[in-house]
């Protein structure tokens, strides 16, 4: 476990970050952009899935638990084992008492794990433009730290977004030429 923690905390470079996360952008929000209607509906249904919630909380609890046994705690290290003990028990009492908007907190616990590994990898780089990558890891931080405080949020969002064709089209044509940006950037300076 500790060489898939060393990876993406410590070996993961610019341009192999630059060209994953400019690809996924890219993917998602075509596909966004594509297939309007039936996307729409998916995320219109996304923040009352509780199935959907329960398997991205045991993610985001096995991703914390890999973390915190392999990062370095400094002078907290006397508590690693209180809190690898406190991960699945968070996880069991998130998932029998707070289940309203699971899956909107679950995502929101994901973008702030997902965000340390985007930093660390623009950490000191030399290229101006790496600072794409740091600019998409504190958007996703300030979504994370709203959705799981104020998971109502996203349900509000979504369905401002997409009450409008064009503020869908805008939205995802937006995050598509990030994509797009950053998959040119990894490949020309990273």
């Amino acid at each position: 476990m500790s060489a898939i923690y060393e990876y993406f905390y410590e070996t993961i470079g610019l341009k192999t970050m630059g060209i994953g996360l400019g690809m996924l952008l890219l993917a998602a929000y075509s596909y966004a952009l594509i297939s309007g209607s039936r996307v729409r509906e998916r995320l219109k249904k996304f923040p009352r899935n509780r199935k959907l919630g329960v398997i991205l909380l045991a993610i985001d609890a096995v991703w914390a638990f890999l973390v915190i046994s392999n990062m370095d705690l400094g002078e907290f290290f006397t508590i690693r084992r209180t809190i690898q003990f406190a991960i699945p028990v968070a996880f069991f009492l998130v998932i029998t008492q707070a289940d309203e908007f699971l899956a909107v907190r679950a995502l929101g616990v994901f973008l702030l794990l997902a965000a340390c590994p985007v930093l660390e990898a623009a950490f000191l780089e030399e290229p101006a433009s790496r600072i794409l990558l740091p600019i998409l890891a504190y958007a996703c931080i300030l979504k994370g730290l709203f959705w799981v405080g104020m998971p109502y949020l996203m349900r509000d969002g979504v369905d401002w977004i997409s009450a409008n064709p064009v503020r869908w089209k805008a939205a995802c044509s937006a995050g598509a030429a990030y994509g797009l940006a950053l998959l040119i950037c990894a490949f020309a300076f990273y």
